[in-house]
């Protein structure tokens, strides 16, 4: 286990849903990935890089929700600004996205 933090810790970490409304190829980054423009409502568009293109094709995360974390600072990715992290489980360095179980508008709030 990590270090352990408090529950008002975690309140500070902003997740929402998202859907992703873009995708293209990133070939500057050090570790293949793509760069990805996602939908959260009212929150607005975010830009993200995301390390998936080993168990994802473009066209397959087109319209996808995620989750993503949005209050984090941006942050400078190659010649990308990276404006949101989209949240996965890693295993054997491979990154499964996580996403709600049924459609839910864009933006909402996960707790």
């Amino acid at each position: 286990m990590e270090k352990i933090i408090t529950f008002e810790d975690f309140r500070k970490v902003d997740l929402r849903i998202g859907t992703i409304i873009e995708v293209s190829d990133f070939p500057n980054a050090r570790r293949p990935a793509y760069k990805l423009t996602i939908d959260f409502g009212e929150l607005g568009i975010k830009k993200s890089s995301a390390q998936i293109t080993t168990l994802y094709k473009k066209n397959d995360l087109l319209n996808r929700q995620v989750v993503a974390v949005v209050n984090f600072p941006k942050k400078q990715i190659a010649n990308f600004m990276s404006e949101c992290l989209v949240v996965g489980a890693v295993k054997d360095k491979d990154v499964f996205l996580l996403h709600p179980e049924s459609k839910v508008q864009n933006g909402t709030v996960v707790s």
